[in-house]
């Protein structure tokens, strides 16, 4: 349920609606826009009295929101969500990121001359995979805490901020220095890891499972969310149709379906869309079209070699050659590219 506020509407009046909701047992959330103030209530609205709520002078409507995703709705917070990261990279709508960076984190010497070479090129944020979820047990499936130290070194030696993936509650101290926490595609609905990271303030990258919906894909924002940490970044990666010509499918309807129904900032990862390197830059390119907030692509200094997912990687000089280009079309779009 939603209240929308007239222009009459003082502070008092805001913070003794607030308080009369938070007295039966709900929480709110507040919106403040340049034009509009709105009141979101979570929780059993049955128990308030709409008429009696109408009432008020300075109540301009009251509205019931059907979606079972609230926190994470467009119609409880209008304006759009900017996710701070660091004093120097915030994502959200106008600014345009670009995260780069290895599949996995394989040596020093390896994610440093990668981290040197996509922040040359414009990249404001490191990726790199410390602990790897593999379809097999064969595979290689991370340096684990090893990797997540040489992330940092990558992160001192650079300055860029480090966003890695999570698999294992019992990972979460190992994760105090690590700027952006990522939610894989395999653990998209891992409920008990989302609301242990509702709990902590650190921005969320929250990836599309496999063959989730949007409604279950927000869902799953709202775990987190209602944990108490609005800092959720949506990432489509793609999903399973019928088709077996690539890797995945991305949906690239995501994004303004996303725009229209939350607040909460949405990027594009093209390398896991299709699994090929040539496609990342054309579905990078459309990413900026669709209106996108970033972009999340993998880079190593050497593909043929990389212990994991080499075949959709880039190395820095494609990587280089696509930025270039991305600057051009996310100015065009109207967006400062992220710095």
């Amino acid at each position: 349920m939603i209240v929308i506020l007239n222009s009459t509407a003082t502070k008092n009046n805001v913070q003794e609606l607030v308080a009369e909701l938070h007295s039966k047992g709900l929480k709110t959330n507040l919106s403040e826009g340049s034009h509009t103030t709105i009141v979101g209530i979570i929780g059993d609205t049955t128990k308030i009295d709409i008429d009696t709520l109408k009432g008020s002078s300075f109540v301009e409507d009251v509205k019931r929101v059907s979606e079972p995703y609230k926190a994470a709705n467009r119609k409880m917070h209008p304006e759009d969500s900017m996710i701070k990261v660091t004093d120097n990279v915030t994502i959200g709508e106008g600014i345009f990121n670009v995260i780069a960076g290895p599949c996995s984190v394989e040596t020093e010497e390896q994610i440093i001359e990668v981290a040197k070479d996509v922040k040359a090129s414009g990249a404001t944020l490191l990726r790199g995979g410390a602990f790897k979820p593999r379809t097999s047990p064969y595979s290689f499936q991370g340096l684990e805490g090893e990797g997540l130290k040489l992330l940092l070194e990558a992160k001192k030696e650079t300055g860029l901020p480090i966003v890695t993936e999570i698999m294992n509650l019992v990972h979460l101290d190992m994760f105090s220095d690590v700027d952006v926490i990522q939610v894989g595609a395999r653990n998209m609905q891992n409920f008990d890891l989302l609301k242990v990271l509702g709990k902590c303030r650190k921005p969320i990258l929250l990836k599309r499972g496999l063959s989730s919906t949007i409604e279950e894909w927000l869902m799953s924002a709202e775990y987190i969310m209602a944990g108490g940490n609005p800092n959720v970044i949506l990432c489509e990666r793609g999903i399973r149709t019928f088709e077996n010509s690539t890797r995945n499918t991305l949906d690239i309807s995501a994004v303004p379906m996303l725009k229209k129904l939350t607040h909460l900032p949405v990027i594009i990862d093209p390398s896991h869309a299709t699994g090929l390197s040539w496609m990342v830059a054309p579905l990078a390119k459309t990413a900026v079209a669709a209106g996108a907030d970033g972009l999340m692509v993998e880079v190593h200094n050497n593909p043929a070699k990389a212990l994991c997912d080499g075949a959709q990687s880039l190395d820095p000089k494609r990587f280089d050659e696509l930025m270039k280009d991305i600057k051009r079309r996310a100015a065009f779009e109207g967006k400062a590219l992220g710095k």
